[in-house]
């Protein structure tokens, strides 16, 4: 597998943008995660890796998103972005992933990629909007990825997004990003309609053989105004996932990303080990992109720097979901994080204003965290990297307890976790309690 995958990026690459991926996403990536480490030693976190949802607006309307992208369009501009990226840099970071809505919607994305030369760029994208022209464009500033969205079939494909004609958009999209030779990825969002067909050996295959170089299978997470939770997979067909993944890593000529283990098998969250966190499209700084709460903001005057290392409230949500589980605390307890919510007074950071009834109606339900079941990495080279660049740098040793952390807003204690002024979470008029707060017990870190 080693020498094909070497044959294939000796062969079917352009040579300078494997050079500036090599330099920057490798190189000074890698050097960014170690400054990382170097800062948790010192009590400090501030991300290696920011992921900005740069426009809310998308021409799709898929199942289950939870970004609102039929409002009224909000962006973050070039001299936003330009203070933003210029911080993150001073603390060593070179790669930003740009989500949306829909990315290539913001009509300064390109400008933004050529202001900083010097920086990496995903770009998790649809693939509508990438022209031959734009290809062309990426190719020539050589700084970024596109990561295109393959939902299923052509059927499948235009249900899961809600529109129809999307897989043949998608595909010219992929086309002309292959025809430049951009390094190029192709991710999806997993569920029970499409599990079948693009879990599958026959599709890697076909990505190979396209030339795509790297694919991300990321996990349909149930939330937002129209959760689906029907569509969710099963700890079964999560573990099916994972024995997949790790089997194709040390057998296909192509890398396959993720973001929810270690090399041992061990289940983690990027927001919980600080590797990342997120912002809105209106500037917003959240732990992750599905908790949709916030206290400080990329438009603080203390800065982006300053504002995420002496936030009480990320702080407070790593540790609590340290505590609850090595999964997604989101999906595993909805309560606690309501909870913290109240607690921080958060500020509910979506246009429609009910994240927190949104969160309250949730059922509790397992994630990645399977301590029955976990499945090592079979690939030395996987392991070798997750070793030292991807792993939970010990956060989950010794958190406080939800007790400590939530005191009052402790679910069961009666406490009613309602907020008032503009500050609070949930409806417009300032009130939520937890009456409804579930129960279910799910595995606690110890």
């Amino acid at each position: 597998m080693y020498l094909r995958m070497a044959k294939r990026v000796l062969l079917e690459t352009d040579k300078r943008l494997l050079w500036k991926f090599i330099w920057r996403m490798g190189v000074k990536g890698t050097r960014s995660v170690a400054r990382h480490k170097r800062r948790l030693k010192r009590g400090e976190y501030f991300p290696p890796f920011l992921y900005i949802s740069i426009i809310n607006s998308c021409n799709l309307r898929c199942q289950g998103c939870w970004v609102d992208v039929a409002a009224k369009q909000h962006k973050i501009d070039v001299a936003a972005m330009d203070r933003l990226i210029n911080e993150a840099k001073t603390q060593g970071n070179v790669f930003f992933g740009l989500l949306g809505g829909e990315p290539f919607m913001h009509s300064e994305l390109l400008e933004i990629l050529e202001r900083h030369p010097d920086c990496y760029f995903q770009i998790f994208t649809n693939g509508h909007f990438i022209t031959d022209e734009v290809a062309r464009e990426l190719r020539r500033l050589g700084n970024a990825t596109p990561l295109i969205s393959v939902e299923g079939t052509e059927i499948v494909s235009d249900e899961r997004r809600g529109r129809p004609g999307v897989y043949s958009k998608t595909m010219q999209g992929l086309h002309n990003c292959l025809k430049h030779k951009l390094l190029t990825g192709v991710c999806t969002s997993l569920c029970q309609t499409n599990i079948d067909d693009l879990l599958t050996e026959k599709w890697l295959d076909r990505l190979i053989e396209m030339g795509v170089f790297y694919s991300w299978f990321h996990t349909y997470r149930p939330v937002g105004p129209d959760a689906r939770p029907e569509l969710a997979l099963t700890p079964e067909q999560q573990l099916k996932v994972r024995e997949f993944v790790v089997t194709m890593r040390a057998k296909k000529p192509i890398a396959i990303v993720d973001a929810y283990y270690d090399g041992l098998g061990q289940a983690l969250c990027p927001a919980v080990t600080g590797i990342s966190h997120h912002i809105s499209p209106w500037g917003d700084i959240e732990p992750c992109p599905i908790v949709q709460f916030t206290k400080e903001s990329i438009y603080d005057e203390r800065g982006v720097v300053r504002a995420i290392k002496e936030s009480a409230f990320l702080r407070d949500f790593r540790e609590l979901a340290a505590s609850a589980t090595r999964g997604c605390i989101v999906l595993e307890r909805p309560d606690l994080l309501a909870g913290l919510m109240a607690k921080h007074g958060a500020k509910d950071s979506t246009a429609r204003q009910q994240a927190m009834a949104e969160l309250q109606a949730m059922q509790p339900r397992q994630s990645q965290y399977n301590p029955q079941r976990q499945i090592p990495e079979k690939s030395w080279a996987y392991r070798f990297a997750k070793r030292f660049w991807f792993n939970d740098f010990g956060v989950y040793a010794n958190p406080r307890s939800a007790e400590e952390i939530l005191g009052e807003f402790m679910p069961g204690t009666g406490t009613t976790t309602a907020s008032t002024g503009s500050g609070c979470c949930g409806s417009a008029n300032g009130h939520r309690d937890t009456e409804g707060s579930h129960g279910t017990e799910l595995p606690v870190i110890q």
